[in-house]
């Protein structure tokens, strides 16, 4: 079960608070010092809310359930032997090209598809993933937050988001006058942060059976894209510099390790499922001819396997965005035939019927699954779509309402929420549902005039209508302050 980081205790209170305290950073009308006098937890979760805000504002997360529920389960794989945590810890992928992944402060880790692309395993990934951990564990970042001189809190939100996403427009617009340069720089991993958060990355590798030259690996190509990027990118966007002293201690590592062992490391794990999430990340970062062309030098270069298979489901991929439904159908066949029992395969092929009209089809295979294992919010989502382009609007609620449980920042479920309520006549709760969607997509704007209208309309439940007033009271008292 995928629950996100603020959600948990007064949840719509904490929620709306956050989109509220960005709105007016963002509008200019609150100045909110960070001294050096110390950040507690609280204050990191508080930034951390914040940030992750400001960051759906302004950047493209792939919010789709099913690359949500795979990212976060290998977090929850890594946190299970990090120990006890300070925070609920949640795992984004952005849209971006940029080769960069960043911690941000309480356990808000973002990795840009990017970096994901020249990923080739799920070892590769986990080490990342892992070593990101290591700097929310060890609380790097906050405490380099906590020695800056005072700054307005919006340009460190934006500051902190753009380091995250590795976006240089938006940095050296923000950092001139409020920010400068050397203050940014200190937002960025010192040596010793980085060595830390390597050496414990190594260790939960080694606890888990996972094979930790993956360390080595992707260590290797950060160092190639840093030597060729650093001509062209400010230093302080090099948010984990020194990467060939890291190599040198982490092939110091894997020495010791070896000399310690009587047996070879583990093989890299997990090819079917990684390649399937870097699949389906691709589909939705790049451009279609590039993603054509990726997957036609997959299948050049390889001999059949699993590589050349996940070849075809990029292809199956592709094909089914571009609505030629016979062709998906077509390569998906090809890799359903190399992993037979896959249910998720079943899934997606569900998927490619209901796009393709034949929505009976879809449906028995959806809901065979969907039945067998109703935690699957992938499955849930394509389900409920499938239910409302069936008319069966009840069905669907029940099932967008278990996503927004599960998954209680996607906004999109609340916009299909919305479209269930008014196919229903209930045009009051689609209000609501409405005001939700725009929340969490970050315009508050179109979020208070819903509001606005949900709290008068006497057709909007009274659960729904106490909530609405509740939020914009709230909204009211940040605004007077």
């Amino acid at each position: 079960m995928i629950r996100y980081y603020f959600f948990c205790g007064s949840f719509f209170l904490k929620a709306y608070l956050t989109v509220a305290v960005v709105f007016f950073l963002l509008a200019g009308q609150c100045l909110v010092p960070t001294s050096s006098s110390g950040f507690s937890i609280g204050e990191e979760r508080d930034i951390g809310e914040q940030l992750l805000l400001a960051v759906r504002g302004e950047f493209e997360l792939l919010d789709d359930p099913d690359i949500v529920q795979y990212i976060n389960r290998l977090g929850q794989q890594v946190l299970a032997v990090a120990g006890p945590q300070y925070f609920d810890y949640h795992f984004f992928v952005v849209k971006n090209d940029e080769f960069n992944a960043f911690a941000a402060p309480s356990g808000l880790i973002f990795f840009n598809s990017g970096l994901i692309k020249t990923m080739q395993s799920e070892d590769q990934l986990l080490s990342v993933l892992a070593h990101e951990v290591g700097h929310v564990v060890s609380r790097h970042l906050s405490r380099r937050i906590a020695k800056q001189e005072k700054v307005t809190a919006a340009s460190m939100l934006f500051g902190l988001a753009s380091l995250a996403v590795g976006n240089p427009a938006l940095t050296q617009g923000l950092f001139s006058g409020a920010l400068a340069a050397n203050q940014t720089a200190g937002l960025n991993f010192s040596r010793q942060d980085e060595e830390q958060a390597d050496r414990l990355a190594f260790g939960w590798l080694r606890i888990m059976g996972r094979n930790p030259t993956a360390m080595e690996s992707m260590l290797k190509s950060m160092r190639r894209i840093t030597r060729y990027r650093s001509e062209q990118l400010p230093p302080y966007l090099l948010t984990h510099p020194n990467p060939e002293d890291r190599l040198d201690y982490v092939q110091s590592l894997l020495e010791l390790e070896r000399r310690k062992m009587d047996k070879p490391f583990p093989d890299d794990v997990g090819s079917f499922p990684f390649l399937r999430f870097k699949y389906r990340v691709l589909s939705q970062s790049v451009e279609p001819e590039d993603l054509r062309v990726h997957c036609a030098n997959t299948l050049a270069s390889t001999e059949g396997g699993v590589e050349a298979a996940m070849a075809h489901y990029g292809l199956a991929l592709l094909s089914a965005k571009e609505n030629n439904f016979q062709e998906a159908h077509k390569h998906l066949e090809i890799v359903r035939n190399e992993f037979p029992g896959r249910d998720i395969l079943d899934i997606d092929l569900a998927a490619v019927y209901i796009d393709s009209g034949e929505l009976e089809k879809g449906i028995r295979l959806l809901r065979r699954f969907y039945q067998r294992d109703p935690t699957d919010m992938y499955c849930a989502f394509k389900f409920a779509g499938a239910m409302a382009m069936k008319g069966r609007l009840e069905e669907a609620e029940k099932s967008y309402l278990e996503i927004a449980k599960n998954i209680p920042e996607y906004s999109q479920v609340y916009y299909e929420l919305a479209r269930v309520k008014s196919g229903q006549g209930e045009r009051g709760a689609s209000t609501f549902y409405l005001a939700k969607y725009y929340l969490y997509e970050g315009r508050v704007k179109y979020a208070k005039q819903y509001l606005r209208r949900a709290e008068k309309d006497p057709q909007v439940p009274a659960v729904m209508q106490e909530e609405a007033k509740a939020i914009l009271k709230r909204l009211k008292e940040l605004e007077d302050a």
